[in-house]
């Protein structure tokens, strides 16, 4: 190998795995790092949705009190369900209202992928905010 190198020309056939005495990469490796390969992938094709989700979350805190309790049960499952994914917790108590009706937000939703949850949520939460500014 060195050989290739002391002439200073980079070699035209490049040597083998085992010419250097490395076995070459089991099929299990190879599966392994072509999933890993094949979920950064998928992450970078979704990345500017994650990143409008983000910026709409932010926007939707600006909402106006008047916004009402349905909408911001809405907004809040989604949320949860594109954040965190299906609900595992028990449902609250009856005496325990407000929890409660976050939990049947989140659970209403459960079936929505995170892509899902995170589309329904910028697409709501740009209806919100248009409103408000309609209204203001």
């Amino acid at each position: 190998m060195l050989e290739y190198f002391s002439s200073g020309q980079l070699p035209t056939v490049f040597p083998t795995f085992h010419a250097i005495n490395v076995k070459p990469p089991s099929r299990h490796c190879l599966a392994f790092f072509g999933s890993c390969y094949r979920r950064r992938r998928r992450l970078s094709v979704t990345g500017s949705k994650e990143e409008e989700f983000e910026e709409h979350a932010k926007k939707a805190m600006t909402l106006p009190e008047e916004t009402s309790n349905d909408n911001k049960l809405i907004l809040y499952g989604l949320y949860k369900q594109a954040t965190v994914g299906p609900i595992t917790t028990t449902r609250p108590g009856m005496f325990n209202m407000r929890d409660r009706a976050k939990w049947d937000a989140w659970k209403a939703v459960e079936v929505k992928t995170k892509e899902d949850a995170m589309g329904d949520y910028i697409t709501k939460a740009k209806q919100l905010l248009e409103e408000a500014a309609a209204s203001a």
